[in-house]
């Protein structure tokens, strides 16, 4: 089966091409991603359905992936504590190789289609937890059987892919398959699939996140305020919901009760 993201790209001659050149057609490419998202809404929707009631009744989320789609699994698992004030355990991403696969490549670590069951059993698997395998291809052996493994063991499960009928989707409850075609540079799926991965982890987490209540309004109120940048813009959200407070006020509160939750909770 040819794969739509290992297929020669539209543009020839890329080592000749004039800078401005490339820099429009990887731009021209970036524009196809988002509509490509947004094609496979209706999937993310039925899995972030799904997902939401796993978490009411104690379930946790975990990425597998290897390479590009285990960085970028693991970026929106780690964003996840500091945005929303969430438990680090919520959302888990596992790569192939282990954290040192984070910064370099380690060879071969895809390959092993039993790895990724080893890593995701360090966590005592639970009745509702959630498996959620990433990988551009959709044939990555680490990823395939981790799903199959997991599925085998009554998890819940799903996928994200950037090709059509993609192996992993075999193994997904929920499959979600982002089909952006070729890349730029032939192959190398850290681009628009990459783009595509991250776009659509935005969403399932984040839209997770708001169902969970860790949005008020469209307020991160649960943030953790781990710097001044962030304590200054817990008190602007506070100023903005309880405009009778003096800045200085709303600093003073932040400051006692820990977060701009329970700041606005206790004036309503």
């Amino acid at each position: 089966m040819n794969l739509a993201t290992e297929t020669s790209s539209y543009y020839e001659n890329l080592d000749s091409m004039p800078l401005a050149e490339l820099l429009e057609s990887i731009n021209k490419e970036d524009q196809k991603v988002a509509f490509a998202v947004r094609q496979v809404i209706p999937q993310v929707e039925k899995f972030v359905h799904r997902l939401v009631e796993n978490f009411q009744e104690g379930g946790r989320l975990f990425y597998i992936g290897a390479g590009t789609s285990g960085r970028l699994g693991i970026l929106d698992a780690s964003e996840i504590p500091p945005t929303f004030g969430a438990s680090p355990e919520l959302i888990v991403g596992l790569i192939a190789g282990g954290d040192s696969a984070i910064r370099s490549a380690v060879e071969g670590a895809e390959d092993d289609p039993n790895q990724a069951w080893l890593d995701l059993s360090a966590y005592k698997l639970k009745k509702y937890d959630t498996i959620l395998g990433i990988a551009a291809s959709g044939k990555t052996p680490y990823v395939l059987g981790g799903l199959k493994t997991a599925q085998e063991n009554g998890l819940m499960t799903a996928s994200l892919s950037c090709n059509s009928q993609s192996k992993i989707s075999e193994f997904a409850d929920f499959p979600i398959e982002v089909e952006v075609g070729p890349e730029f540079v032939t192959g190398s799926t850290r681009m628009k699939s990459g783009t595509a991965q991250k776009m659509v982890l935005n969403m399932i987490s984040t839209s997770l996140m708001i169902r969970l209540g860790k949005v008020k309004g469209n307020k991160m109120v649960h943030m953790q305020l781990s710097n001044t940048k962030l304590i200054d813009r817990g008190v602007r959200m506070i100023l903005s919901e309880l405009p009778e407070l003096t800045y200085s006020q709303a600093a003073d509160l932040l400051k006692k009760h820990g977060s701009v939750y329970s700041v606005i909770e206790q004036f309503q």
